[in-house]
């Protein structure tokens, strides 16, 4: 498997794999995990994807896609600021330029390619490195998000804890919360499964 960046479609297989990358996306979350998410034809979307975001797709070696997540930068509009303020502390995230949000993470873990009996999937790895190395790569060095207890535990069993910022909060039978991972070469290196392979190019220049 693989991990690539798109933040906007230019080829015919890119805008397949962003239409493969929705329907799974409305397999997991409304399919899988029953959230109250608009889909279309068997795609989701919500008005984050309209923001221009970058995604990070990991691409079984098929060539299907079995993990995804959306990242637009935390000093714009967020998530967090807009759909999930009741998770931080004040009600507004610590934005700065050099942090970004993630959202909308989901990986196949059914798919048998990267399986490995007790221990984390090697797509929820290769997803947590590829989100890493492109921040790193767009000087970014720190990734806010909103998840659930259930995979914070996740996230400290492969290494990378998280930093909350506000106790969880019942949503919808979910115990959710808000917090802060680093995105740097410690991180990077800890995540990083054997036979990593990524095809992410340094998408945005910022000055320091």
């Amino acid at each position: 498997m693989r991990v690539i960046a798109i933040a906007k479609p230019r080829t015919v297989a890119e805008r397949k794999i962003i239409d493969e990358m929705h329907r799974l996306r409305a397999r997991i979350f409304q399919g899988r995990l029953s959230w109250n998410v608009r889909c279309v034809a068997g795609r989701e979307y919500d008005e984050f994807d309209d923001l221009v975001p970058t995604y990070i797709v990991t691409l079984a070696d098929r060539g299907t896609v079995i993990g995804c997540a959306r990242l637009l930068p935390a000093d714009g509009k967020t998530m967090l600021g807009a759909v999930f303020p009741h998770l931080l502390r004040d009600g507004r995230l610590p934005a700065h330029r050099h942090m970004v949000e993630s959202s909308r993470f989901c990986v196949d873990t059914a798919c048998e390619e990267g399986r490995a009996q007790g221990q984390l999937h090697a797509a929820t790895l290769t997803m947590f490195a590829g989100i890493v190395e492109w921040c790193m790569a767009n000087g970014y060095t720190e990734i806010a998000t909103a998840t659930d207890v259930r995979f914070e535990r996740i996230l400290k069993r492969a290494g990378w804890p998280m930093r909350r910022l506000g106790e969880p909060v019942l949503i919808n039978e979910t115990r959710s919360v808000a917090g802060i991972l680093p995105a740097d070469a410690a991180s990077f290196n800890c995540l990083r499964p054997d036979g990593y392979c990524s095809a992410i190019p340094a998408l945005r220049q910022r000055a320091a």
